[in-house]
């Protein structure tokens, strides 16, 4: 079971977000601190801590969780252009314990990334 996040008073809309997307199973809001023109934050309402900890039996969720990200793109206008990140445990970048893919698009994005 994960924490309590921030994530997860989000989902609950006791904290405001710029909610682009929601259904049974994600929720998609604008990043607070975006590092591209589109930067929206895809997460399950299922608590998940990261790519790392999920199980088999939320493999629905994942896969979920990918169209959303890409429903979302399109929506955002980057739907040919556009990067998905998840960062799993914090040597990784991740700072916020609830599963969440980043949708990044509107620039040219360098590989490697980081």
């Amino acid at each position: 079971m994960a924490e309590e996040t921030i994530f997860a008073k989000i989902i609950r809309k006791e904290i405001p977000a710029d909610i682009v997307y929601e259904d049974d199973r994600a929720l998609a809001f604008r990043d607070i601190s975006p590092q591209a023109p589109v930067h929206v934050l895809v997460i399950p309402k299922e608590p998940i801590v990261s790519v790392g900890e999920a199980t088999e039996d939320q493999v629905g969720v994942l896969g979920h969780l990918m169209l959303v990200a890409q429903k979302v793109a399109r929506a955002e206008g980057v739907g040919d252009a556009f990067r998905v990140v998840a960062n799993s445990g914090a040597g990784a970048g991740q700072s916020v314990f609830h599963l969440h893919l980043h949708v990044l698009g509107g620039r040219p994005l360098d590989w490697p990334p980081g």
